[in-house]
């Protein structure tokens, strides 16, 4: 619970997270939040400590990562944007900050997430995208990975999906949605669920694209749910393409969803 004197204020934050061991805080300071936390504490010349909404892992970048402080220190709410940013390295930046009450908490009040994959389909490895969309060689088959991705709707348990090392409590989650389009050579894949494993959206997508390369029928996708083993899976893909695009909360909290990075992975 916050101190009586503090204020509980939530903030958007955006990263692109390929120079970073990710977000969780690590004794060599090489990660978002050991960032964002020490710029926090410059601008309010005072220890701040931050809670997530999501733990992103290391290469994955965050479009609307929402994290929450109680604030020792009484500033403007943009105050702590702009004062924070200063410290901030350049592809690591606060976008909002909003007050909200002390029942607010980032990731137990959120009732869903959201990730997003881009992906170039090229007979080249990305250059210029390099670190920021995945990458397959392989042509692939958009209706073949539609109607696998309809075998994941709904609550499931997603086992076959789940790190070794995951510390969920649980690998029962609700997919709500998933939504796979191509643009050109560029193919942009959305997951909207209650919750995600460790690595579930990139084990998700190597079985998605082992589909869509012809590897296996749409209905292999269904026989890899039920085995609930990992070992039934396609491999871990790359971190590159993965973007946290962000939590969302009962529009009591007036959280945004939105920023202006959503546009340019849109």
């Amino acid at each position: 619970m916050p101190d009586t004197q503090s204020q509980r204020l939530a903030l958007g934050l955006s990263y692109r997270g390929t120079a970073y061991r990710g977000w969780q805080s690590q004794p060599d300071g090489r990660t978002v939040q050991d960032h964002v936390e020490m710029a926090l504490s410059e601008f309010a010349a005072i220890p701040i400590t931050t809670l997530c909404a999501g733990r992103t892992d290391a290469g994955v970048h965050a479009i609307n990562q929402v994290l929450h402080i109680d604030a020792p220190v009484q500033r403007d709410a943009f105050a702590w944007v702009r004062g924070s940013n200063r410290y901030l390295p350049k592809d690591i930046a606060l976008q909002w900050c909003v007050p909200v009450g002390p029942d607010f908490h980032a990731r137990r009040s959120a009732w869903g997430r959201r990730y997003r994959y881009l992906l170039l389909q090229s007979p080249v490895r990305p250059a210029l995208e390099s670190g920021l969309c995945g990458w397959s060689f392989k042509p692939l088959d958009l209706e073949a990975m539609r109607a696998a991705a309809v075998h994941l709707i709904g609550e499931h348990d997603f086992s076959s999906f789940r790190a070794a090392e995951c510390q969920a409590l649980s690998p029962v989650k609700v997919m709500r949605t998933i939504t796979i389009e191509q643009r050109g050579a560029y193919w942009r894949f959305d997951f909207d669920a209650s919750a995600f494993l460790h690595h579930m959206v990139r084990n998700l997508l190597g079985c998605l694209l082992a589909v869509g390369a012809g590897q296996h029928p749409p209905g292999w996708m269904a026989e890899v749910l039920a085995a609930r083993s990992r070992d039934a899976a396609a491999p871990t893909f790359a971190p590159d393409g993965l973007y946290f695009v962000g939590p969302y909360y009962d529009a009591s909290h007036a959280i945004p969803e939105h920023n202006a990075a959503i546009d340019w992975v849109g």
